[in-house]
């Protein structure tokens, strides 16, 4: 009589586990400290805004997502009689963190500051400005959860990865090489030991043991001990104290007063806020196909609901980072990881954030130590925009990158005008800047209408070359009316000067010249649509 076997059942925990977690907590981790520096360091920030407000925030998020999608991964292990599902990965979105940063908080902290606030104003007019851009994506991500799939048939892949990989580009990779070089002896060994572990697939293992060292793990102790022991960082009684100062528990807020104060950011930014809460959308949908790729099936509508949810959650209790399904579910699974690595990066990571200890840590572990698994990030958005992509739609990514690159460019020379000593009361900025850098063969001005509403510039031009590489002239010249639109009602390209910056303009016909050359590209569009078909 033949043996009846009963379906095997999901554990909450295994071994394998602490190898996940390692990688997905590192990953929480990096992005922790680059919020503390950029945050401090770009942005001014006082510490108890940062560890008071934003970090209740990003702990309740974290918790929030790791535990549904931990109970998911349970729930669907009872149903299929499984006990190898590997829980979605969840975290702070890396693009989102310095989109919102780069493109929404610093602009206003820059306003700010030319309309004669303190340091102390600005900084909390700029947080309230990131918490309506994160409650924006959230309600998008909310909003867009049961018709994902319409929107990713409507906008070609090369369009929605290449804009993504123009800020990777610029703002994450290029950025931490430079801080790389700068740091050298600190920068690259943490650096060939991300591209062995990850690129090379190399394993690095405890002496006379068969125990895997993580190569995240491993990058950014080996980062930290060199820090410390080239000088880059040094003891400072003081600086510990102010470390020390911040660990207490906290207790989230709800924050719905200062979110109804910033409501006019929501449409002075609508042109950042709403392509990346659509690419957060599409991102995670894609994230779910490749889960299931690999052989986990999840439920599409309730995963990219909880995913906005967790975003809304955020916003709505002090953090102005939106959170997302991770790429890299494969590899989370080859790994060994299953439940287990889900619900203890929540635990832990919401641990740190409550108690104020991230401080502490970030003292220990400078930026410098972790900022190699960032920078592989990056490069890993910029290689999928080509990988993920036809490779005949390969110019149009190329296309797809130039805003980004762009608008990167427009705020190194910004700033560089800002370190001269212009951008104040006595020497505000003013168009009289543009014949100067004309004249040096530089057309700034360019990179000033493309830095407005960067994400819709790289989407449609992105979007436009696909089709015509495709000879959808017609589609082609339909995304070319939208510009148009956008354009003449100031989410594309319009630009005012301000004090210190230059900053999105909106109104009826602010953006007339792109519109006209919009509608005119449409025009020749159209007639060789025409023409097409006649032949």
């Amino acid at each position: 009589m033949p043996m009846s076997h009963s379906p095997a059942r999901p554990h909450w925990f295994v071994p394998s586990d602490i190898d996940g977690f390692f990688g997905l907590a590192l990953n929480n981790f990096v992005q922790i400290l680059v919020i503390i520096s950029l945050c401090q360091g770009l942005l001014q920030f006082p510490p108890e805004l940062i560890y008071g407000r934003i970090f209740p925030g990003i702990a309740l998020s974290l918790i929030v997502g790791n535990s549904y999608y931990s109970w998911l991964a349970y729930r669907e292990g009872k149903k299929q009689g499984r006990d190898d599902l590997t829980a979605l990965p969840y975290g702070i979105n890396t693009v989102s963190l310095f989109a919102y940063i780069f493109l929404v908080m610093l602009p206003v902290r820059l306003e700010a500051l030319a309309n004669g606030a303190t340091t102390e104003q600005a900084a909390e007019l700029a947080w309230q400005a990131g918490l309506i851009a994160c409650l924006g994506s959230g309600m998008i991500e909310l909003g867009g959860a049961w018709v994902a799939d319409r929107l990713r048939q409507f906008t070609p892949r090369a369009a929605l990865l290449s804009t993504l990989g123009g800020i990777a580009l610029t703002f994450i990779a290029i950025g931490f090489l430079l801080r790389t070089y700068a740091h050298p002896l600190v920068g690259l060994v943490p650096l060939g030991i991300i591209f062995l572990t990850y690129f090379g697939e190399v394993k690095f293992f405890v002496p006379r043991t068969r125990l895997a060292i993580p190569g995240g793990l491993l990058a950014v102790v080996l980062g930290m001990i060199l820090a410390w022991v080239t000088g880059l960082v040094q003891w400072d009684s003081n600086q510990f104290q102010a470390a020390v100062a911040p660990i207490r528990l906290y207790i989230p807020s709800l924050y719905g007063g200062q979110l109804w104060e910033q409501r006019s950011v929501l449409l002075n930014y609508f042109s950042i806020i709403l392509p990346m809460g659509l690419f957060n959308l599409i991102g995670s949908l894609q994230n779910l196909e490749s889960a299931e790729a690999a052989g986990d099936r999840y439920p599409a509508a309730p995963c990219l609901a909880v995913n906005g949810l967790g975003t809304f959650a955020a916003a709505l209790f002090g953090s102005c980072f939106p959170t997302t399904i991770y790429i890299g579910h494969p590899g989370w699974k080859a790994m060994g990881a299953r439940i287990g690595y889900s619900w203890l990066n929540g635990l832990v990571m919401g641990v740190f954030c409550l108690t104020g200890t991230a401080a502490l840590l970030a003292f220990f572990v400078p930026i410098d130590a972790g900022m190699a698994i960032v920078l592989w990030i990056g490069i890993v958005i910029v290689s999928q925009s080509f990988t993920a992509t036809p490779p005949r739609h390969a110019p149009a990514v190329v296309v797809g990158l130039l805003p980004g690159i762009a608008s990167w460019g427009a705020l190194v020379a910004k700033n560089a005008l800002r370190v001269a000593g212009l951008g104040t009361p006595e020497k505000p900025f003013t168009p009289d800047l543009i014949t100067g850098f004309q004249a040096s063969d530089i057309y700034i001005d360019g990179a000033f209408a493309l830095e407005q509403g960067l994400i819709f510039s790289a989407s449609i031009l992105a979007a436009m070359t696909v089709y015509i590489i495709d000879k959808k002239f017609g589609i082609a010249a339909c995304w070319s009316l939208g510009a148009a639109v956008l354009s003449w009602i100031g989410l594309l390209h319009s630009y005012q000067w301000t004090l210190g910056d230059t900053a999105l303009k909106l109104g009826w016909g602010v953006g007339s010249q792109w519109a006209i050359a919009y509608c005119l590209l449409a025009l020749i569009l159209f007639y060789v649509q025409w023409q097409e078909k006649r032949s």
